[in-house]
Parts: C-alpha cells; sequence; structure tokens
C-alpha cells in the first residue's frame, strides 16, 4: 500500500495503520480488535470509591474503634455509586510480636467482618498496608516486616473472593527506585507462593509518584495492579496542612485554577523554602492543562506497558482552600483520570479530604457535601435539615464494641487502653482494661452529635456500668462535660461522680453500679485554667462521657469496665 505522508499522519492519529519494520502498514479489523481486546484485558475490575480513613490506622490494634464504620456505611458508599473501598491498614503496628512481626488476631477479628461486608455487597476491597510515616524515609530494612505480615494475610485470605486485593505499601518515599523495586518484587513473590489468586496492586516509589511509575520494572505476573496517587498543585491541595515539611497550617487562600488577582503573599514563615518557589511558579502549576498533562503521564505509562493503572489517593484539604475551587479541581481531575481509562478512590471519605461538609458530623442524610459529590459523578441522595432532639431513650455508650454515633477521644501520657480485653468479661466477647496512666488522663466517649440529656435527667434515668479493681484504696471520677459556647464567661463545665471503695468493692469482681444522673455534681471546668462551678452545666449540650484518673496515677491498679449505658430507671444489666 502506498501512502502519503499527510494521509499517514491523520491514519496514524485514528490509530488505523501501525508501524512494521518502519513502513506504515495497514491495520486489519482483527488488528484493530485485538488490539481492544488488549486494552480491555488491561482494565481494572472496579472504577471509583473511597479511602476509609483513621479507622484501621492506630498506633495499636486494641485502640482502634472499630465501630467508625458499620455495614451500613458500606451499602451507603455502594449507594452514590462506588464500587470499591481502599482500606489503609497501619499493618506493622498491629503486630503483637516485634520480631516476628506476628499479626494480632484482633485484627483478623476486625477485617473477616469487613471483608464479610464488602464480599455479601460486591464491592471490591483492597487492603492498603498503609504502615507509613511522612516524616520518616521508608528503610530499606522494611523487607523484614513485609514478608512476614503479607505471608499472613495471604494465608488467611487466600481463599476468599476475587473482590479482595493486597496493596504492598503505601507511599514508599526516601529510598532509591531500584531498591524499592526490589523489595516489592520480593514481596510479590512471598505473597504468591501462598495466593496465586487475589490481585495484588504495587507502586512506585516517590510517595507512589507517577513519575516513578516509568522506574517499575516490567512484571511476568499478569495479575497485578499498578498504582499512582495525585495531589498537584501541592500548593493548593495541601494548604493549611500541618504534616508537610516545611509545615502549610499558614498558607490559605491558593485558588485553583490560577488567578493572579487572588493569588496570596507567600506566609513570612515559609519564604525562602520550595514552598515559595513553587508559588513563583503557580501561573504555569496552577491551570487545568497543566493538571491534565500530569495525569498524562500516568495515563501513558498505562498504554505504554498495557497493564492495569489505579489511581489510589487524589484530593484537596479542605480548612484553607476555597470550597468552589476545591470542587472544581475534584471535577476536573476525576473527568480526566475516567477519560484515560484510569480507576481512582478518592482520599477519602469522612476526613478533611472527605465528601461531607466540614463543620457536620458526618451524617450520610445530613451532612454529604452535594456538590461535591456531584463532582465525583457519584449519585448525590436527598439531604435532610439536621434538627437537635432531646434523647428520650437510653442508649449504649460500650457493648463490646463503643456505640453509634460516639467518637472515641481519650487522652493518656502512658498506659494502657485496650477496648477488647478478654481477661474475664463482665458479659460478651470483651471488656475495657485500663492500668499505669497518669492522673487527670481520662477514658473518653464524645457524643456526635452532642446529646441532649435534659429529659432523662429529670426522668431519673442513669447511667449503668460494670466495674471492677484490684486496688481498696483507688479512686476515680465518672464525668459528662458539656459544649463550650462562644458566649463570654462559658467554659466546658463538668458533672462528676467519684467511684471508691464506698460506692464498690475494689476486689477484683465485677460491681454493678447504677447511678441517676441526677446524682451527678458540677465540678468546674479545665479550660487553660481551672474555673470553679458556677451552676452553668448545660446537660441539652452535652459533649461527652469520661472515666477519669482524677484523685491520682493508677500506676499499679488495674481496673476494668464493661456494659456501660444510659438506662431508664427500671433497667437493670444482668451477667
Amino acid at each position: 500500500m502506498s501512502l502519503s505522508n499527510g494521509l499517514i499522519i491523520i491514519l496514524f492519529s485514528l490509530g488505523l495503520i501501525h508501524n512494521v519494520n518502519g513502513q506504515a502498514v495497514a491495520k486489519s479489523p482483527e488488528n484493530i480488535q485485538a488490539k481492544e481486546n488488549i486494552r480491555k484485558s488491561v482494565e481494572v475490575p472496579f472504577k471509583r470509591g473511597v479511602n476509609l480513613t483513621n479507622w484501621l490506622q492506630g498506633s495499636n490494634v486494641r485502640e482502634i474503634q472499630f465501630t467508625k464504620f458499620t455495614k451500613q456505611d458500606f451499602i451507603n458508599i455502594k449507594s452514590l455509586g462506588c464500587d470499591v473501598i481502599r482500606l489503609p491498614i497501619n499493618l506493622h503496628s498491629m503486630t503483637s510480636d516485634k520480631l516476628d512481626y506476628v499479626i494480632d488476631p484482633l485484627l483478623f477479628y476486625f477485617l473477616d467482618q469487613i471483608i464479610d461486608w464488602a464480599e455479601e455487597l460486591e464491592l471490591h476491597l483492597i487492603l492498603d498496608n498503609h504502615s507509613f510515616d511522612s516524616d520518616t524515609d521508608t528503610n530499606p530494612g522494611i523487607i523484614e516486616i513485609l514478608v512476614p505480615v503479607w505471608t499472613q494475610i495471604a494465608q488467611r485470605y487466600k481463599d476468599r473472593s476475587s473482590y479482595l486485593y493486597y496493596e504492598v505499601l503505601n507511599e514508599p518515599h526516601g529510598i532509591s527506585d531500584v531498591t524499592w523495586n526490589t523489595i516489592q518484587h520480593q514481596v510479590v513473590n512471598a505473597i504468591r507462593r501462598i495466593d496465586q489468586i487475589h490481585t495484588i496492586i504495587v507502586g512506585p516509589a516517590g510517595w507512589n509518584s507517577y513519575n516513578h511509575l516509568k522506574e517499575m520494572p516490567f512484571r511476568a505476573d499478569n495479575n497485578l495492579i499498578y498504582t499512582f496517587h495525585f495531589y498537584d498543585p501541592f500548593l493548593f491541595t495541601h494548604q493549611g496542612a500541618s504534616w508537610t515539611n516545611p509545615s502549610m497550617t499558614s498558607l490559605a487562600g491558593v485558588p485553583f485554577p490560577y488567578d493572579a488577582d487572588l493569588m496570596p503573599p507567600c506566609p513570612t514563615e515559609l519564604e525562602d523554602t520550595w514552598v515559595e518557589d513553587r508559588m513563583a511558579n503557580y501561573h504555569v502549576e496552577g491551570t487545568v492543562e497543566y493538571v491534565k498533562t500530569l495525569i498524562d503521564i500516568a495515563a501513558d505509562f498505562q498504554a505504554a506497558r498495557n497493564v492495569p493503572l489505579f489511581c489510589g489517593e487524589f484530593g484537596v484539604y479542605m480548612p484553607n482552600s476555597d470550597e468552589a475551587d476545591r470542587i472544581y479541581w475534584y471535577s476536573i481531575v476525576r473527568q480526566h483520570l475516567e477519560e484515560k481509562g484510569i480507576a481512582w478512590t478518592t482520599w477519602d471519605y469522612t476526613e478533611g479530604f472527605g465528601l461531607f461538609q466540614q463543620d457536620g458530623h458526618d451524617l450520610f442524610n445530613y451532612d454529604l457535601n452535594i456538590p461535591l459529590v456531584e463532582a465525583l459523578g457519584l449519585n448525590a441522595p436527598p439531604q435532610n435539615e439536621f434538627v437537635p432532639t432531646a434523647d428520650a431513650n437510653g442508649f449504649d455508650i460500650y457493648l463490646d464494641y463503643i456505640g453509634s454515633n460516639i467518637i472515641e477521644s481519650s487522652w493518656m501520657n502512658q498506659g494502657l487502653l485496650d477496648y477488647y480485653s478478654e481477661d474475664n468479661p463482665a458479659s460478651g466477647n470483651f471488656c475495657i482494661h485500663w492500668t499505669g496512666v497518669d492522673q487527670y488522663n481520662s477514658i473518653s466517649f464524645r457524643f456526635s452529635p452532642t446529646k441532649d440529656l435534659s429529659v432523662l435527667v429529670d426522668q431519673d434515668f442513669a447511667i449503668e456500668l460494670w466495674t471492677r479493681c484490684n486496688d481498696h484504696e483507688a479512686k476515680i471520677d465518672i464525668r459528662f462535660v458539656d459544649t463550650k459556647t462562644e458566649q463570654r464567661y462559658d467554659h466546658p463545665w463538668r458533672m462528676r461522680y467519684t467511684l471508691d471503695e464506698n460506692i464498690a468493692v475494689w476486689n477484683d469482681e465485677w460491681n454493678l453500679l447504677h447511678i441517676p444522673l441526677n446524682e451527678f455534681s458540677e465540678h468546674g471546668s479545665w479550660d487553660d485554667g481551672w474555673y470553679n462551678p458556677i451552676g452553668a452545666y448545660d446537660w441539652t449540650a452535652t459533649e461527652r462521657f469520661e472515666i477519669v484518673s482524677e484523685h491520682s496515677d493508677l500506676v499499679g491498679i488495674l481496673f476494668y469496665f464493661d456494659n456501660i449505658r444510659i438506662v431508664d430507671p427500671d433497667s437493670s444489666d444482668r451477667l
């Protein structure tokens, strides 16, 4: 076939000819279909989803609030039109033996349930090893942790459905591409010796940067998905962030796209840093066209390698960014990812980069950021106006798990707090074990939204709990704390009740305590200084319930708590 140069260029651009030995050769329908089949074969099995952050990312598995998310949240996420959830796990901290890195069985207890929810709902679930510290470079010795933890995960879940995926490590950084690629290859091989079924997600060094994808070697394993993260322009997406180096908490109002009239000055403390340099170049980096060219780097890698590609994280931190600009950025990035056939999970669902209103309570039917949901091409459910009402019934604070719409917010300098102790619980599978803490440390349950307990107080409702202690002289407080308003002289006031041997027998046996709410007494407030009580406690705005080492430290003293509930006057717990 003889073709003019102009026609050749046109046919190349249409994909109707290809190059064979330096000559332009027309593609047959069979060749075109073959290429389309290859393209389809490298598509990721899922399309769009979210990261469920700060759930399994604790420093200790026993501090995890498992009920932060429930099966209902998975149902809600699917109703948005998502088909995948990326689940960050601080996997290395979930090991009970730091020599052999044996995973605490409690993590498997949690994961088994989470995987059950995903499989039942036909949601793809990525177990993301989010053992990650932005301030610490990835140590080449990490191979000594990665192999044993992933070997255990693979052994546990090798027979589960194909909805499950393994992601080797989130954002390796401060390590060379060659070294990281070698480590990742060894981890993949270790998993494959046990599990040949499940897809493994692999990513490049350089914080999973799209610029490092090309440094990843070709792999014979065709059951891999390649991943990258996208947060450009970084000045815009991370303004206000405290975890960057240097901190960007003072940077605010950077627009997207770039607008010279709206650009803020560089904060004094960020002068002579990379931040100032990037601000000087923001007229280039802060444009829609430039953002698309960066995503194209990843898309070109996908096309060149014929491999499935997945954007595991992208997002904008909300505190210091303009809301309209933030939503526009999501729209541009999401659409371009999808135009390039790249699957994605946004960072994140309910936190600082999330899908909910900044000042809400993360209630699915009340607080979703609907313009943002729509910008992501998701289904926007109708929203209702949240109207606070007084509680008319009792509720659970802790029964094996922390209750619904309650956020764990304890404060401890040292010691042990275990919400899942199996040491002779009063009932159920677990109880709370607390020991070795300093004076004034607390176990804290924050109500979200705040509680109006005024009716329950008037109707003689009580707090009921089981407790045991090994020290006859031990003394602690339980208390409620109200909200601090903007009114002058207002503080977070406390209502307390002291527990000692006048109330319970501290002989390491369980005691059932039933304390009417109206028997609590006002204690005062700590608010950058002590304020004596003035009769200002507001039961209609109760923010927290706390257990406090108010009178002394608890070094050598063992406390246990179970079945903490607000109950009506005629109710009583039973073993």
